[in-house]
């Protein structure tokens, strides 16, 4: 690569890691898993770019999804457990009660499998269409509505107090 494709590559990195690290964050789980994804998949697209720096952003979030679910479909297989799970630090805005739900949230978004838990992810954090949706995760739209509807319902049972209708994040 050319000294300028560098600094091209550097400058996206700076101005879209922040939002590229929350998605990974939301896939992931974790601090260190997502940055571990995220760097993965910026591996990943800095070889390629030439081919994909005018459409960059869609490309490494293509690459976090499916390194993501390769990596559920290999952990089905074996199991980790973490030893130690921080809580999240409550916001100055933010009640206890709301720091508690999301805290519930989080774990019960560890429990759905991974394509549910992909559709939300793309869905509601990313406020992506049912047909963008369907199209970067390789599936028909039904799919992705029917995945959705499955993994609210679940998530409900987990955390009785979630209402999806009420939460301004959650869009029907």
């Amino acid at each position: 690569m050319t000294e300028g494709t560098d600094g091209e590559f550097t400058a996206f990195v700076n101005e879209r890691g922040d939002a590229l690290l929350r998605v990974a964050y939301a896939l992931a789980g974790s601090q260190h898993a997502a940055e571990d994804l995220l760097q993965n998949a910026l591996a990943k697209a800095y070889t390629r770019w030439p081919r994909i720096r005018g459409d960059a952003e869609p490309y490494v979030r293509r690459i976090l999804y499916h390194d993501q679910v390769s990596g559920w479909r290999r952990l089905a297989r074996r199991r980790e457990v973490p030893v130690a799970v921080l809580p999240e630090r409550p916001g100055e805005r933010d009640s206890g009660h709301d720091s508690e739900l999301r805290m519930l949230l989080r774990d019960a978004l560890r429990t759905l499998p991974p394509r549910q838990r992909a559709v939300l992810t793309l869905r509601y954090l990313e406020d992506l269409s049912v047909e963008q949706t369907a199209a970067i995760l390789g599936c028909r739209a039904g799919t992705v509505a029917s995945q959705a509807s499955r993994a609210l319902a679940r998530l409900r049972e987990l955390v009785p107090s979630f209402d999806p209708a009420s939460s301004p994040e959650v869009k029907r």
